[in-house]
């Protein structure tokens, strides 16, 4: 299992504002460009462990300041899929 979790991870860490902007779409979360770009960017070279209950109650808070609460709530779903399985 903790390969599975680095797999993850390590996305996390390295996504890009276009991926997302796809993945928002796919998951029907709205995030605007600009909003992508500043989360890719908080992101990029931090050590985020999602299946971390305190690393990912940050990240998500982060989240909530650059795009909004909802988004936030959204995302968090989303990690929370991933860390439940």
């Amino acid at each position: 299992m903790k390969i599975f979790e680095n797999i993850i991870n390590h996305k996390v860490n390295h996504i890009t504002a276009d991926e997302l902007l796809k993945y928002g779409k796919q998951f029907n979360i709205s995030v605007s460009r600009s909003e992508a770009e500043q989360i890719a960017q908080y992101l990029r070279g931090k050590k985020v462990n999602i299946f971390n209950e305190n690393e990912r109650k940050k990240l998500v808070k982060e989240i909530a300041n650059i795009a909004g609460v909802d988004t936030a709530k959204s995302v968090n779903q989303i990690f929370l899929m991933f860390t439940n399985s």
